[in-house]
C-alpha cells in the first residue's frame, strides 16, 4: 500500500510505533480483501483497541514536542479510515469511530464546493444534517474510544460546519426569485457534464439542457434579475456571471463533443471507472456493497485528486489541461465523492452477517405497504407468501436472536423491529380481509 511521499520519522520510538500501525493496517486490508467469510465484530474491535493503543503511545512519545507530519501520521490515518469504514460494515454506524470517513468526505465536497464556488442549497442542506447526527456521536460517546480519535472528529465537525456557514451566506444574499433561479442553474450545469461524460455524446441532449439556459437568460431585462416589485434583485450580478458560465460550458461541450485528448486518456479512464462502479453500487447498495470496499475507491480518487498542481492537471510533458479537460475531469472527482457520501449515509445499521436477512425484510414491508396502499387484499389467503415468508425467517431466531455459527452479529434489534413491523402489517391486512369477507356474508 503507498502512501503519499512524506519523510519517515527521525524518533526510534515514532519508527517501532510506524511498524506496528503498518503491520495493523496490512491486516486490515487482508481483511478487507476475504470475500469467504463476513467481517466479524470480535475482529474489527481487536485491531481498534491495537490502533488505539499505538494512538496513546505516540502521544506519550510527542508529548511537549514541535512535530511535523511524518509517514506515522499518514498510516495511522488509513489505518483509522478503514476502521471508520468496517464499524459501518459490522453495523455500528452511530459508534464515534465510524463517523471518521463520513467526515473525511465530507471535508473533501466542501473543499471542491469552495473551489468551484459550485453548489446548490440541496448540497449544503444533506451534509449539515449528517454533520449534526455526527456532532451528537462525538458528544454522547463512548468513554473506552480513544480520546485522540474524539478531538479530531470534533475538530473535523467544527471545520465542516464553519465551511458551510460560508457557503450558506452567499446563497442567503440571493433574494426572490434568483434561489430557484441558482438551484436550476447548478441543476442544468451539472446534467451538461453527466451528458458530456456519457459513454456515447449526445448532442441533442446537450441542446435541449442549453435551450433551458436560454429560457432563464428570457426573464432577464437589460442583463438583471428582478424582484417582483421590478427593482434589480440583490445577488443579480453572481446569477447572472453562473448563467454565463452554464452558456459557455454548454457550448464548449457541443464543440468538444465529449472528446479527450490523448494525453489525459488514462486519467480519463480511471476516474470513469471509478463513477460507473460508484453509480452501480449506489442502484443496489444493500444488496452488493460492503462499506470496507470504498476504501479503494477513496485512495484512488484521493491520489488523483491531489495530484494537481495550482488545481490544475499536468501531462507528462508538464503542460496544464485545457480548460475543458480540467472541468471534466473535475466533474468526475466531484460525482465520486458524491457517491461515496451517499453509500456511506445510506449504510444500515446491520452487520453484513444480517444483510440478506435485514435485505428480505425491507422488500417485504415495501409489499405489504403496496398492498396496502392498492386497498388490502380480498381473501386472508392472498396473505399466505408473505405468512410463509416472515415465519420462516422467525424460525431462523435462536433464543430470540439470529445468529451466524456461533457468533451474535451486530444489528440485532433493527432486523427484529423490521421484522415485527412486517407482521403488523401482515396482521392488519389479514384482519381487514376477514371483516370484508364477513360484512360480504348474508
Amino acid at each position: 500500500m503507498d502512501t503519499p511521499a512524506v519523510p519517515m520519522p527521525k524518533d526510534t520510538r515514532e519508527q517501532e510505533i510506524l511498524g506496528r500501525l503498518s503491520e495493523i493496517r496490512d491486516k486490515l486490508l487482508l481483511l478487507k480483501q476475504d470475500r469467504t467469510k463476513y467481517i466479524r465484530s470480535q475482529d474489527v474491535i481487536e485491531l481498534y483497541d491495537q490502533t488505539v493503543d499505538q494512538v496513546r503511545q505516540l502521544n506519550e512519545v510527542r508529548k511537549g514536542k514541535d512535530r511535523s507530519e511524518n509517514r506515522v501520521d499518514k498510516v495511522l490515518e488509513s489505518c483509522f479510515q478503514l476502521l471508520s469504514l468496517f464499524f459501518m460494515t459490522i453495523g455500528r454506524t452511530s459508534e464515534a469511530p465510524a463517523a471518521y470517513a463520513l467526515t473525511s468526505t465530507i471535508k473533501r465536497l466542501l473543499d471542491h464546493l469552495t473551489e468551484a464556488d459550485l453548489f446548490s442549497a440541496k448540497d449544503l442542506t444533506s451534509m449539515s444534517k449528517t454533520l449534526d447526527r455526527l456532532e451528537d456521536i462525538v458528544k454522547t460517546t463512548d468513554s473506552r474510544h480513544s480520546p485522540y480519535l474524539i478531538e479530531l472528529l470534533a475538530n473535523r465537525v467544527e471545520l465542516c460546519k464553519a465551511s458551510i456557514a460560508k457557503l450558506r451566506a452567499k446563497l442567503d444574499r440571493l433574494e426572490e426569485p434568483l434561489p430557484g433561479i441558482h438551484e436550476k442553474l447548478i441543476s442544468i450545469l451539472r446534467s451538461t457534464s453527466l451528458a458530456n461524460t456519457k459513454a456515447k455524446f449526445s448532442a441533442t441532449e446537450v441542446e435541449k439542457l442549453r435551450n433551458q439556459l436560454k429560457d432563464i437568460e428570457k426573464l432577464r431585462v437589460d442583463g438583471k434579475f428582478l424582484t417582483q416589485s421590478g427593482r434589480v434583485a440583490a445577488g443579480s450580478e453572481e446569477v447572472s456571471d453562473l448563467l454565463n458560465r452554464c452558456l459557455r460550458w454548454s457550448e464548449i461541450v457541443l464543440e468538444k463533443k465529449g472528446e479527450i485528448p490523448e494525453s489525459f486518456q488514462p486519467i480519463y479512464k480511471v476516474l470513469i471507472g471509478i463513477r460507473n462502479e460508484l453509480d452501480k453500487l449506489s442502484i443496489t447498495p444493500a444488496w452488493s456493497l460492503r462499506e470496507a470496499d470504498l476504501y479503494d475507491f477513496q485512495r484512488q480518487l484521493d491520489r488523483i485528486d491531489e495530484s494537481r498542481v495550482d488545481g490544475n492537471w499536468l501531462d507528462e510533458e508538464g503542460k496544464p489541461a485545457e480548460l475543458y479537460v480540467q472541468r471534466t475531469l473535475l466533474y468526475l472527482v466531484r460525482r465520486s465523492y458524491g457517491y461515496i457520501y451517499h453509500l456511506m449515509i445510506s449504510s444500515e445499521p446491520v452487520s453484513e452477517a444480517l444483510l440478506p436477512i435485514y435485505n428480505q425484510l425491507q422488500t417485504l414491508k415495501r409489499c405489504l405497504l403496496e398492498v396496502k396502499a392498492q386497498g388490502g387484499v380480498s381473501s386472508p389467503r392472498d396473505l399466505y407468501p408473505y405468512s410463509m415468508k416472515l415465519n420462516s425467517i422467525d424460525n431462523m431466531r435462536v433464543d430470540g436472536k439470529f445468529m451466524v455459527g456461533n457468533d451474535i452479529p451486530e444489528g440485532q434489534g433493527s432486523v427484529s423491529e423490521l421484522l415485527a413491523e412486517c407482521f403488523e402489517l401482515s396482521y392488519e391486512l389479514r384482519v381487514a380481509a376477514e371483516e370484508q369477507q364477513s360484512a360480504n356474508t348474508p
